[in-house]
């Protein structure tokens, strides 16, 4: 036992110097979410220079963690009005703004792969700015070109809800993958050097998107679906097709998207859920109460930090080692797995991979080189494309009608 201990010890020593030579870039964050629902949006309301249990992320254990680099996500609901999701998507990253600059000392704002290097050298966390879902640019492709003029420099494409233009994984089909709209979204961010991003979207639109990019793509926060079968997880064919083109996916700690057993509990209970509301003449406040029954005699099983590490495992095995990031969901979680329970962890999942044998150059690769190499040629492509053509002019009317592919309609 002493043995294993001074061995766990020596390889978290290990961790901490090789999060030393490199960012650790975390693909997703949703502090700025918490701060919004919490204090209201002000920064000067919860102090995360002390630590803040109730989140899982504050400065003491962002450091601790030996975080590098995070792109902060700048989620907005797709519940909110329609006409709120533009507005509010920019006070999101005004939020993101007013935090960098109320810690200079931690946090420094990246607008490219330099600028992460850069930030990493002077001791700051570079920070990074993602638009969590395409519903924030309202079917504009103006507002895109605006939100990576302040600094957004990655979308995820869909939420948990379709977009006129392309399909959650978590929705019914409606565009059976990107409308001619939506190739036009993705063919802008290519010229504007913004990421795209395809967690949170349907295997159709992955495939359609990987059909239409000139440049890698990423997951920003998805895991591998033969090892957890979660539709928010990347089937086999695609991480074939991300190791083609270039891209990376950044292993999320969701525990549903880690574990197929905790996957497995939440199917059922989604399905007690919905045969409670059936019953008729049963209340709704009824309802949850038997629902809160069946929890008391489920309780929810958990994932593990180890389960985490298999999914990079298999994104070895079949995508490579140079396509595998880290993409928490930190603070956009309700729990955590056993072992990565908030932002101080990142070194105890780099032990877990020292003791699999992976050499220091793929654990290099998997902290930070991997993203920021997709970031440079991101930034590369862009360039290029900029010579070769100008701001699009399209209009979601003009390509797709009165906005999307009719429903049911097969392209």
């Amino acid at each position: 036992m002493t043995n294993d201990l001074a061995s766990d010890q020596g390889s978290l020593d290990r961790a901490l110097e090789l999060h030393g030579l490199v960012p650790l870039i975390d693909g997703h964050n949703d502090l700025p979410w918490r701060y919004r629902r919490m204090v209201n949006r002000a920064i000067s309301a919860m102090d995360i220079s002390e630590p803040q249990p109730q989140l899982h992320t504050d400065i003491p254990r962002l450091r601790q963690g030996g975080v590098g680099g995070q792109f902060w996500s700048v989620f907005v609901p797709t519940s909110l009005d329609s006409s709120q999701h533009v507005p509010a998507t920019m006070e999101q990253i005004d939020l993101v703004y007013n935090m960098i600059r109320r810690y200079p000392e931690t946090f420094q704002l990246a607008l490219d792969a330099d600028q992460v290097e850069a930030a990493f050298r002077q001791g700051k966390i570079a920070s990074l700015i993602g638009v969590e879902g395409g519903h924030s640019i309202g079917n504009s492709l103006a507002t895109l070109r605006m939100f990576y003029r302040l600094g957004a420099r990655y979308m995820t494409l869909t939420h948990s809800q379709n977009v006129p233009w392309a399909d959650s994984c978590t929705d019914e089909p409606v565009s059976y993958g990107l409308s001619e709209f939506g190739r036009e979204v993705v063919r802008e961010m290519n010229r504007l050097g913004m990421l795209v991003d395809l967690s949170h979207v349907s295997p159709d639109t992955m495939r359609d998107a990987l059909d239409t990019v000139e440049a890698p793509v990423v997951f920003s926060h998805s895991s591998a679906r033969a090892v957890a079968d979660h539709p928010r997880n990347v089937p086999d064919d695609v991480l074939e097709r991300v190791a083609e083109n270039g891209g990376v996916v950044m292993v999320s700690f969701v525990p549903s998207f880690v574990s197929q057993e905790v996957n497995g509990y939440y199917q059922s209970r989604d399905a007690e859920r919905e045969r409670l509301a059936s019953i008729a003449g049963m209340s709704d406040e009824q309802s949850g109460i038997e629902l809160q029954k069946w929890d008391g005699s489920n309780p929810a099983p958990d994932a593990t930090l180890s389960q985490v590490a298999d999914h990079i495992d298999h994104l070895r095995e079949v995508a490579g080692v140079e396509h595998i990031g880290i993409g928490s969901d930190f603070d956009g979680i309700g729990s955590v797995p056993i072992g990565l329970e908030d932002v101080s962890t990142y070194p105890a999942l780099t032990a877990e991979l020292i003791s699999r044998e992976y050499s220091d150059e793929e654990i290099l690769n998997i902290l930070g080189r991997n993203v920021l190499r997709v970031m440079r040629q991101v930034e590369d492509s862009a360039r290029r494309i900029q010579l070769e053509r100008g701001p699009s002019e399209a209009l979601i009317e003009d390509l797709d009608g009165t906005g999307g592919t009719p429903s049911g309609v097969k392209r």
